[in-house]
C-alpha cells in the first residue's frame, strides 16, 4: 500500500507511519517537522497545511492508496480533500469523542448526536475543538464519500509519546509517592466510566483499515474500564503499597484541584455529570472491525517510562505538583 500520512511527526501520526513501515507498506510523510523529525524508512516532505501551495509536494504525478489525517483545523482537511481526492482511494481521518454534544450518557456508541460544525476554517482554540473536528469528518464524508472514509473518534490516547501526561502520570505518581508512608492523593470516584486505547494499538488498526478498506465512523477507544480500574493497574506497574487517601469532589474543588489534566490536576478525574460518559462509549463497533487492546498495565508501564524519561525541555503537563499534594494530604491528616 503507498500510505500518505498528514503528519507523522507527533505522538499518533508518528505511530501510524511506524507501524505502516513495519507493516512494509511505503510511507509517505507531510509535515512541517515542527513536532519533530519523521520516523526512519519514510519518505518525508515538508510542507505547511495552512499554505495555498502546502500540499504541492505530494501531489506531482503520486497515487495513494490511502490518506491518514489527524488535522483539527477544517480548512486544512477541506483543502486536502480537495486536492486528494482525484488521486487517492480512501480517506482514514482521525476525529475524537469530543464531537458528541452530549456526554453524560453510559454505555453509548456511534449514535450520540454531534455538536454543530464550526462555521469557519479556523479552530482558534481548544473551546471549539469538537465543533472543529465535526467540521472536519462533514468535509470528508462529503468529499470521499462513505463508502471511501472511515471516520475514527479516537478516546482516551495513551502509552509511550504521551506529551499530555494524562496515561502516564498516575503510575509515574505511584513509584514516587510524597506523602507519609507511600500515600497518594485520589479522587473518591472509582466507578466512573473511563478507557484507554493504547496510541500503538490505535495506529495498527488504522492502517489496517486504511490497507483492507474499511469504511465507516467508529468511536475507537479501549476496552470499558473505571477510573478506579485504572488507577489499580497503574499501582500495580508502579509496585505501589502504600495508603491511597481519596477525596470528594467537592472538597478537591474547594481547594483548587483541576479534574482531567493540566497544572494541580488529577489527571482523568472528571466530575462534571454533564460529562461523566465521555469515556463510557463501548466502541464495540470498531472491536467487531479488528481493533484489538493489549493489557492496559502493559499502556501505562510505556507511559511511566515516557515520564521518566522527560527532560528540562518536555516538563510534565499535568498532575499535582509535590509540594501541593503533600499540603493536600496534611489537611487530610496524611
Amino acid at each position: 500500500m503507498r500510505l500518505l500520512v498528514l503528519g507523522g511527526t507527533a505522538m499518533l501520526g508518528r505511530a501510524v507511519a511506524e507501524r505502516a513501515v513495519a507493516d512494509c507498506h511505503v510511507v509517505t510523510c507531510l509535515a512541517r517537522g515542527v513536532a519533530g523529525e519523521a520516523p526512519e524508512g519514510v519518505t518525508w516532505v515538508r510542507g505547511d497545511r495552512d499554505a495555498g501551495d502546502g500540499l504541492d509536494g505530494v501531489l506531482d504525478g503520486a497515487r495513494w492508496d490511502a490518506v491518514v489525517d489527524v488535522s483539527r483545523q477544517p480548512g486544512q482537511v477541506r483543502r486536502a480533500v480537495a486536492a486528494l481526492e482525484p488521486v487517492a482511494d480512501r480517506f482514514v481521518f482521525v476525529s475524537t469523542g469530543n464531537v458528541y454534544a452530549v456526554h453524560s450518557g453510559l454505555a453509548t456508541d456511534e449514535s450520540v448526536p454531534l455538536l454543530p460544525p464550526l462555521d469557519g476554517d479556523v479552530m482558534e482554540d481548544m473551546s471549539t475543538y469538537g465543533e472543529a473536528k465535526v467540521a472536519c469528518e462533514a468535509a470528508v464524508l462529503d468529499g470521499f464519500g462513505p463508502e471511501r472514509t472511515l471516520v475514527a473518534r479516537a478516546g482516551l490516547i495513551g502509552g509511550p509519546g504521551d506529551w499530555s501526561g494524562r496515561s502516564g502520570w498516575w503510575p509515574w505518581r505511584f513509584a514516587h509517592p510524597v506523602g507519609a508512608g507511600g500515600a497518594v492523593l485520589a479522587p473518591d470516584d472509582p466507578d466512573l466510566p473511563m478507557s484507554l486505547v493504547d496510541v500503538r494499538d490505535l495506529a495498527a488498526w488504522l492502517v489496517r483499515c486504511a490497507g483492507d478498506g474499511t469504511a465507516g465512523v467508529f468511536d475507537a477507544v479501549g476496552e470499558p474500564n473505571t477510573l478506579g480500574g485504572l488507577l489499580s493497574s497503574a499501582r500495580e506497574v508502579a509496585g505501589h503499597t502504600g495508603p491511597v487517601v481519596t477525596a470528594a469532589a467537592t472538597w478537591l474543588s474547594e481547594h483548587g484541584v483541576q479534574e482531567w489534566m493540566g497544572e494541580d490536576s488529577l489527571p482523568l478525574w472528571v466530575s462534571d455529570p454533564e460529562w461523566r460518559g465521555f469515556g463510557a462509549h463501548t466502541g464495540a463497533a470498531a472491536r467487531a472491525a479488528g481493533l484489538t487492546s493489549r493489557p492496559v498495565t502493559d499502556t501505562l508501564r510505556d507511559a511511566a517510562a515516557y515520564e521518566e524519561r522527560r527532560g528540562p525541555d518536555d516538563p510534565r503537563r499535568c498532575g499535582l505538583s509535590d509540594d501541593t499534594e503533600r499540603r493536600l494530604l496534611s489537611l487530610l491528616g496524611h
